[in-house]
């Protein structure tokens, strides 16, 4: 997702590229939970009906070049930690409801893999020395305490950094335990769009290091509680003009029956796709897969079944046919990048947006909108504070399931005031995230709750998590979400307030709602 500025001359819109220097820089849905108006909860509370939105509110943290986090290489263990829960403290703050941290930003790793050498962002060190303790265990708990989803956002094909601050095309400057140094035969070096170095890439036209590359992010899965896996939208790399992909030997050896090169490498990123899918589900199929691609598949102009746009298409310039892999269903959610501005004639947002609709339609897969959060305060229409705010609202129109916003420390930084603005409109209150009714689904038992001051309840059976519901008038709406078994109203009303709880499982189906509980406010 980083390469803002390349595609400025390729879409005509500075700032365009994904995540990333610029930057390294279900079942079906219904209006109630999707459309205008806020999701409702089944049952009711002291007689009334209750509400809770269901959408999807996230943010990237990105570690690559330290753009998120750490804020810079090697720092001392603690320091690495406030940071991140400083990240999180921020997401509970704007009403989100999950994080996609980068934990795979280069073919390195932020856990002990045995498939990856751990990453220089994280240690300082390109020297794989293991920094002696387990970040990935300790986010995830971490994440999972303030009840956030924890999404590890994973770059396949990436071996290493360009050159010069990275070892480039020189594979002996590697860490020592880099797979690249023991199959040299599985790395292509390409240019790196945007700069003047190149970086080693996997071939994803050799099958074993395509398995490869799907075993060390398998890994990930097998080891920690995840909630998803997570790729943007980097698989063969963007294009260098006059620079071919150098993978003449492996389309001669492996490319048998395809027409062309263009075709068989489309190929690869297909299988790579579809086997993740099918080899996560088989190992925990509770496990959410999604992908955010690049905003454009292709251009009408192209292909009849394309956009209204006139950009680069991901589907011919990085061989991400984007649209496949939605009709085919290898997805659970797709995060098209739309990093356009309302009204840009090359991309318009508000024409992109309702062909991602549309494509998602019929289909179990969910449909998320990366947010350019990133590019708030920019020349033209991003110095309107308001340009995210129209954005979500079209969102809501066309039934989009979420958001995730580019990157945490845009959403921090509030440019313009532009996110307090989107987030009092569209983000004021919590939010359950969409339910999945393809994957797993353990309705939790009801919970017994205690009163007084602080709620409290037994776990509930195959309850995750407790969604907590406030009595409002006529409405009894979700005031909170938590992993705890008691709870205290941090915003008391006088007087007599009722609340109920009701648990969630892992994928956020909620079980029965609780007795009504009355609780006087102390003075």
């Amino acid at each position: 997702m980083i390469l803002a500025a390349v595609l400025a001359a390729v879409v005509g819109v500075w700032a365009l590229w994904a995540h990333g220097p610029a930057r390294e820089t279900s079942g079906a849905r219904t209006e109630a939970a999707f459309g205008a108006a806020p999701g409702q909860a089944a049952g009711t509370c002291a007689g009334r009906p209750v509400t809770a939105p269901r959408e999807l509110r996230g943010m990237w943290i990105t570690t690559v070049n330290n753009i998120d986090w750490p804020s810079r290489p090697g720092l001392p263990v603690e320091q690495v930690k406030a940071e991140y829960r400083g990240w999180l403290d921020l997401a509970r703050e704007r009403n989100l409801n999950a994080v996609f941290v980068h934990v795979r930003p280069s073919g390195d790793a932020l856990w002990p893999s045995q498939r990856a050498p751990w990453s220089e962002w994280l240690t300082g060190s390109r020297d794989g020395r293991d920094p002696g303790w387990d970040p990935m265990a300790w986010m995830v708990a971490e994440t999972h305490a303030r009840n956030l989803e924890f999404h590890a956002w994973f770059n396949p094909y990436r071996g290493g950094q360009p050159g010069p601050a990275g070892p480039g095309g020189d594979l002996a400057k590697l860490a020592p335990n880099h797979p690249l140094r023991a199959h040299p035969e599985w790395a292509v070096i390409y240019p790196k769009a945007g700069t003047t170095g190149s970086r080693p890439y996997y071939n994803p036209g050799i099958p074993a290091a395509r398995r490869f590359v799907e075993d060390a992010m398998l890994e990930a899965v097998e080891r920690y509680d995840i909630d998803g896996v997570h790729f943007d939208d980097f698989f063969y790399p963007y294009p260098v003009a006059g620079q071919d992909f150098p993978d003449a030997a492996a389309f001669t050896r492996y490319g048998k029956g395809f027409t062309s090169r263009a075709a068989w490498r489309r190929e690869n990123v297909n299988t790579l796709v579809r086997e993740m899918n099918e080899r996560i589900k088989a190992v925990k199929p509770w496990v959410k897969f999604g992908i955010s691609p690049f905003g454009i598949w292709r251009n009408r102009g192209t292909d009849p079944a394309g956009s209204a746009s006139s950009g680069l298409q991901s589907y011919d310039a990085i061989y991400a046919d984007t649209r496949r892999w939605v009709r085919e269903q290898w997805l659970d959610y797709v995060v098209p990048q739309l990093y356009w501005q309302i009204g840009f004639a090359k991309a318009d947002y508000a024409k992109m947006l309702p062909w991602w609709a549309a494509l998602v339609k019929g289909t179990r897969v969910q449909l998320y909108i990366g947010q350019a959060d990133y590019r708030i305060g920019e020349a033209g229409a991003w110095r309107d504070p308001a340009q995210l705010e129209r954005q979500l609202t079209l969102n809501r129109r066309y039934g989009v399931a979420g958001s995730v916003h580019f990157s945490a420390k845009q959403v921090r930084a509030d440019r313009l005031g532009a996110v307090s603005r989107y987030a009092a409109k569209h983000y004021s209150g919590p939010a359950l995230p969409p339910v999945m009714a393809h994957l797993p689904t353990n309705e939790p038992a009801t919970p017994r709750v205690a009163g007084g001051a602080t709620l409290t309840w037994q776990p509930a059976t195959d309850a995750t998590s407790y969604a907590v519901y406030r009595v409002e008038g006529a409405m009894a709406r979700l005031v909170d979400t938590t992993r705890a078994t008691s709870w205290r109203d941090p915003a008391p009303t006088a007087g007599a307030t009722t609340y109920c709880v009701a648990g969630l499982d892992r994928g956020a189906n909620e079980g029965g709602m609780s007795e009504p509980i009355s609780v006087l406010a102390s003075r």
